[in-house]
């Protein structure tokens, strides 16, 4: 546990804050199976609590146990896992279901360093499955716990510096009440969600901030500080809809890129925003669409943030007069759509334009 006195009443007021008023349910909270917790902590990777809810219990409704969801077709988890996005983590919680299911006979391991082995699973999620399944004193360590460490003790080494990185897991550990590792790490990270929130923190409820440095020195906006500056990458999807007979070009992403193991219809990227006209005198686009193609739809533009480039784009609804071939895409039927997992980026389209379904071309 904690050594001199500040990082003492730290941990003293964290845990009476949590028994006294802690009020934030979630379905995972006290859970001890390894693999609900698992489960919980990957869905919740870069997402939101309140959109990750529905879809884990989504997950425990279909897939109960690990060895249910390790037996399920892929297509199927990556169907439901369609919306939540970064789908490496789908990708990897499938491969991990596998091993611990088949290598492992089914018993998710019970200690750190077996865990940390595991695909898809780095300190923080390997410290929640080890606290919170086996109270095993690790101590997790996310945005909002380094969050709040940084204000409380008024760090101003960069959080996402080799240094700043070494400290941080330092502290923590030495905060850390290893008796009830469980307790504390849901403390912790309840209160970084709750109260020393990234907006609009609570400071004049907070239990902490007679001694909060960020709070006393009214800089709490100023932490955690970062050094790097991430420099976003923008793209532009260009998609065609390319009609025929009731059928449409779909492919299944295969490179190493975003979106991978994801359905797409014919696409065109380019590196700069492109004009309808600059788009329909492609080579690409009139070998596909040939000299008679029927214009029937053009989409407003889209954008798509993620974490390290922005997605900007279009849908483009053509009928073809002939049937065409395009290496790598297969015909598909409206009625498939609902089998197949698409990106976010094009169910987006699909939600506003619901008359797409129900049209007859």
């Amino acid at each position: 546990m904690a050594g001199n006195k500040k990082e003492i009443f730290f941990t003293q007021s964290l845990l009476k804050w949590d028994k006294e008023e802690n009020s934030r349910e979630m379905p995972w909270k006290g859970e001890k199976d390894p693999y609900r917790i698992w489960l919980s902590e990957i869905i919740l990777q870069q997402t939101r609590v309140e959109q990750g809810l529905a879809y884990y219990n989504r997950f425990i409704k279909n897939y109960p146990t690990i060895q249910k969801l390790a037996l399920a077709p892929e297509k199927d988890v990556f169907k439901l896992w369609e919306g939540l996005g970064y789908y490496t983590r789908c990708k990897n919680l499938i491969a991990t279901a596998k091993y611990i299911s088949t290598e492992l006979k089914g018993l998710f391991p019970a200690d750190y360093e077996s865990i940390l082995q595991q695909k898809g699973i780095g300190p923080y999620t390997a410290a929640a499955i080890a606290s919170f399944a086996f109270n095993l004193p690790h101590a997790v360590l996310d945005g909002n716990v380094m969050r709040v460490l940084a204000r409380f003790f008024g760090i101003k080494t960069p959080i996402d510096s080799n240094e700043g990185k070494k400290l941080f897991v330092e502290l923590a550990g030495k905060l850390l009440n290893k008796n009830a590792a469980a307790v504390y790490n849901q403390a912790i990270m309840d209160f970084g969600a709750t109260v020393c929130k990234p907006q609009l923190p609570l400071c004049s409820k907070c239990i902490l901030a007679d001694k909060c440095i960020a709070c006393l020195l009214d800089s709490v906006n100023e932490y955690p500080v970062k050094s790097k500056k991430l420099i976003k990458k923008h793209r532009w999807f260009y998609y065609l809809l390319a009609e025929s007979k009731g059928k449409f070009l779909v492919r299944k992403r295969q490179s190493k890129d975003i979106w991978q193991n994801l359905h797409e219809f014919f696409l065109f990227e380019a590196g700069s925003q492109l004009s309808l006209e600059e788009i329909i005198a492609l080579p690409e686009f009139k070998k596909v669409a040939g000299e008679k193609a029927e214009l029937l739809h053009v989409s407003k533009t889209y954008k798509q943030q993620l974490t390290h480039q922005t997605i900007h784009g279009s849908f483009i609804h053509i009928k073809l007069q002939n049937r065409v071939l395009a290496e790598g895409y297969l015909d598909h039927t409206k009625a498939t759509f609902f089998k197949l997992a698409f990106p976010k980026f094009i169910t987006a389209y699909f939600a506003e334009r619901p008359g797409f379904f129900n049209a007859e071309v």
